[in-house]
């Protein structure tokens, strides 16, 4: 059994016209996860973020919090909070979005680089280290779509295409399932039950497989969340 967890941080740009963007699925993930254990998120500047508490699985406190800076300022917050708690790296876990994943993919990991995502840049400089747990959450690259020559940076602040909210909804649920596991540290079964598990994205793709081979078938914000 693994480190528990003390501190879940979930990266987006603040506002309501971000709100519904691509680049904010980590605070998606964070605010779902504060509905389903009954947390309220309430704003404490001296973090410049949204926080609510609970108890993490060894009785320790356990804070969620969503930075009300923007995606490339996050750092801050994260870093504030960790060290106004005495929380270690481990500890903490930040849920992001994530380009090199297509909507409905979700993955888990300790540590690794910021693959130019400016949000996740600036938590790793603020804490000094990047060792720290990531959720990673697909949001696609435009080069994978018919959005191929769009920017990057425009790409992220729109909201999904409403093909891709269903899975990237279906992908935070699947984290959402395994939280019991991740709160107690046992990231190792976490890990594997979160990507072994069917996926809604793949059951549609050999769906859609299956019907065509029928005879039937037929980031953040304007300071450049990425650069």
């Amino acid at each position: 059994m693994g480190t528990p967890l003390r501190l879940i941080i979930g990266l987006g740009n603040p506002g309501r016209s971000y709100a519904p963007t691509r680049h904010n699925a980590g605070a998606w993930f964070v605010e779902r996860l504060a509905d389903k254990l009954k947390v309220e998120l309430r704003s404490e500047a001296r973090f410049h973020s949204l926080v609510g508490r609970t108890s993490a699985s060894d009785g320790s406190d356990l804070r969620l919090a969503v930075p009300q800076n923007y995606m490339n300022e996050s750092g801050f917050a994260v870093a504030s909070l960790a060290r106004f708690y005495r929380i270690a790296s481990s500890e903490i876990l930040v849920a992001h979005d994530e380009l090199d994943l297509k909507p409905g993919s979700i993955k888990l990991k300790l540590g690794g680089g910021v693959a130019g995502h400016n949000g996740l840049k600036d938590v790793s400089a603020q804490l000094g280290t990047g060792d720290y747990w990531r959720l990673r959450i697909g949001i696609g690259h435009p080069r994978d779509t018919q959005l191929a020559q769009q920017e990057v940076v425009d790409y992220v602040l729109h909201p999904p295409r409403a093909d891709e909210r269903p899975l990237i909804d279906d992908a935070v649920a699947r984290a959402i399932a395994i939280w019991p596991r991740l709160v107690a540290g046992d990231t190792e079964r976490a890990m594997h039950e979160l990507h072994t598990r069917p996926q809604r994205a793949e059951r549609e793709v050999s769906a859609g497989k299956t019907a065509a081979a029928s005879p039937a078938g037929t980031r953040g914000e304007g300071k450049g969340p990425r650069s």
